[in-house]
């Protein structure tokens, strides 16, 4: 391969990572920024273990923290409050403000009750459930991804969304909190968003 080869698939490789560049900021990026832009908007109407309304306007006004389960989780969902508590234990005064919701994606089974006992052992955290029609309205509005899936023994149990979204003050989606995401990062995007 001689000089002249070599100079043309630089150019190559240079112009492909332009026209990416190109491509992301044109259609993908902007994109993004409009689906985020609409996450948790919508006219869905619940209710949280503590007796309040739960609407797009509850999005406002504070920090908040919004992860979808149910209460018959085998797994994800009681992890996912473990791991809140222990967040919000290593923020201590500075999660004073922040607002955590866990919105069911089961109402059939999840009452204001159950979910009042589910996660009440977690400070700070309110269950919301509603009516199955409000719940999809909600599960749309937050672009999470929700199934009931049958079981064997004529029982159900249910897929979903394993991320915690973040809400800023203005009730803005700013980024999500992943699964079993590293400590020391999760609690960054917390803190970050607890000082904006």
């Amino acid at each position: 391969m001689d000089r002249k080869d070599i100079i043309r698939i630089v150019l190559a490789v240079m112009a492909t990572i332009a026209a990416m560049g190109f491509i992301w900021v044109q259609f993908i990026a902007p994109r993004d920024a409009v689906m985020a832009s609409t996450v948790g908007v919508g006219d869905y109407n619940l209710v949280g273990t503590d007796g309040s309304q739960f609407t797009q306007a509850t999005l406002t006004g504070a920090p908040s923290a919004v992860f979808f389960g149910f209460t018959h989780c085998p797994e994800v969902c009681p992890t996912t409050l473990g791991d809140i508590a222990t967040w919000t234990a290593e923020l201590g005064d500075e999660a004073e403000d922040l607002r955590v919701y866990f919105v069911t994606v089961d109402p059939e089974r999840d009452t204001s009750e159950l979910l009042s006992e589910y996660v009440g052992w977690v400070p700070g955290v309110v269950g919301v459930t509603g009516t199955p029609d409000e719940m999809q309205k909600a599960i749309r509005a937050f672009k999470v991804y929700a199934a009931k899936v049958p079981l064997d023994d004529g029982d159900y149990t249910m897929d979903h969304s394993a991320m915690i979204l973040l809400f800023d003050d203005e009730g803005r989606f700013t980024v999500p909190i992943r699964y079993q995401e590293d400590f020391d990062k999760a609690v960054g995007k917390l803190r970050k968003l607890i000082s904006s």
